[in-house]
């Protein structure tokens, strides 16, 4: 896909009658970017940058259409399929296990998960992956937009990813989001136990021609199941979940009381730094005992000089 986003980019460049250069200019970058982008070398193009290039190049959103497709391939194999199944989706029904669904995090929530697991290279792939993420994200607020159905593992509250003020800005937005009516989040608590998709996350997806694929997910892999016979079971093993997770309002009111404990949190001080006031409260203490030591000594009983 970046082959094919690099061939567009230069056959509109040369029916513009630009020069790589001048194009680099028009789009506020060096000639040597274009040049990347043309052979499909270094990194990829951003979103700003398809922008730019559409604009200078009067594409009529071409390339804009096409970088989702270029992005892609900043993710690993397995998971590339069921984004491309995610992006039709008629609705999603998704269970967390660890933490809160790429659709409904924050940007700072986003980063902080994305920068952990073996299949990140570095930065410059965390970068690629967190705007792909932000991306997805304009679905839920478009005219297709899917029905979504979330059930929180309770752990999902509990774990502060990020920080508290970034765990606390998170519940935050969970809250906001299920007040949209194609939108509901159920908390399955901890005292529910043990239950089929302990091992993992889950989604279900319908999609318009009516047919349905399950994908589960742990660290560091994820299976895309479409024979329809397993996707059953899976659909059976979520609606259990489903049935078990408190009900939504119960949900947001626990929710809701999560978000409360980090805000109590945060004037809370850390361990280290509880540890490090008291070591210096003792040592003041104990200077003053030994000042007050010498005024508490009887006068006929000072040492001689």
């Amino acid at each position: 896909m970046a082959a094919l986003f690099g061939s567009r980019v230069r056959r509109l460049r040369t029916a513009a009658g630009l020069t790589q250069a001048e194009l680099g200019d028009k789009t506020h970058v060096v000639s040597t970017r274009i040049t990347q982008i043309e052979r499909a070398s270094g990194a990829k193009p951003t979103l700003e940058l398809a922008r730019a290039l559409d604009a200078a190049l009067g594409a009529d959103d071409l390339l804009v259409e096409l970088w989702p497709y270029v992005y892609r391939e900043a993710f690993p194999d397995w998971s590339r399929k069921f984004i491309a199944h995610s992006e039709r989706a008629m609705s999603i029904r998704e269970y967390a296990a660890h933490v809160v669904p790429g659709l409904l995090q924050t940007k700072e929530y986003a980063r902080a998960v994305l920068s952990v697991g073996l299949t990140l290279s570095g930065d410059e792939q965390l970068e690629e992956r967190l705007t792909v993420r932000m991306t997805r994200q304009e679905r839920l607020g478009s005219p297709d937009r899917p029905e979504l159905w979330v059930v929180l593992d309770e752990a999902v509250l509990r774990r502060p990813i990020g920080g508290r003020d970034v765990m606390r800005a998170q519940l935050e937005l969970l809250l906001h989001s299920a007040a949209e009516h194609h939108i509901s989040v159920q908390v399955l608590p901890f005292e529910q136990g043990e239950h089929d998709a302990m091992g993992g996350s889950l989604t279900v997806l319908s999609l318009p021609d009516g047919s349905e694929v399950a994908y589960t997910e742990g660290a560091h892999y994820g299976q895309l199941i479409e024979d329809p016979a397993e996707v059953r079971r899976f659909t059976v093993t979520y609606d259990r979940l489903r049935a078990n997770a408190l009900p939504p309002l119960m949900s947001l009111d626990m929710i809701r009381s999560a978000m409360e404990g980090y805000n109590r949190g945060a004037n809370v001080p850390s361990r280290s730094e509880r540890r490090r006031v008291a070591q210096e409260q003792l040592q003041q203490s104990g200077g003053r005992q030994l000042r007050g030591s010498g005024r508490g000594i009887p006068r006929g009983r000072r040492p001689r000089p």
